[in-house]
């Protein structure tokens, strides 16, 4: 009878943390992707909106009023590209930390495996011992028998 590996339940649970974590590190990845590409899109608007050189006061005023609003985005969309960044960093270690124990309990797994079957094999061979020591015995009392 062979012995069930009392861990399983364990194994099955950080496996399913480490799949967590690897939903969280892809969502992670995305978001900073957008992140970055949103500041990406905030620096081309701020550069094809050239400095005004002509026109009213009041119009060069607008204009630099414009141009420092999109200065003052594109500061904000940089800095949640930069938490987007860190966050993908949180999570990929939280992915890392997942992964170790899980493959811990998968080394306890494989350790009872190969116990197991060594266990069965063990067994087998008594079994083949047995079987051949009868037979022998049946044999020598056949010969001594005649």
């Amino acid at each position: 009878m062979s012995r069930r590996f009392r861990l399983a339940a364990v194994l099955r649970a950080w496996q399913a943390q480490e799949d967590v974590a690897k939903g969280r590190v892809v969502r992670a990845r995305r978001e900073a992707a957008e992140a970055s590409a949103r500041a990406r899109g905030r620096q081309g608007d701020l550069a094809a909106r050239g400095v005004p050189t002509e026109g009213t006061a009041r119009a060069v005023v607008a204009a630099l009023s414009a141009r420092q609003s999109l200065g003052a985005a594109l500061t904000a969309a940089l800095k949640v590209a930069q938490e987007a960044q860190e966050q993908t960093g949180v999570r990929v270690e939280e992915l890392t930390t997942a992964a170790q124990r899980r493959r811990g309990v998968e080394k306890l797994a494989d350790r009872h495996a190969a116990e197991e079957r060594h266990r069965h094999l063990r067994a087998d061979q008594h079994a083949n011992d047995e079987l051949a020591g009868s037979d022998g015995a049946r044999t020598s009392a056949r010969e001594v028998g005649q």
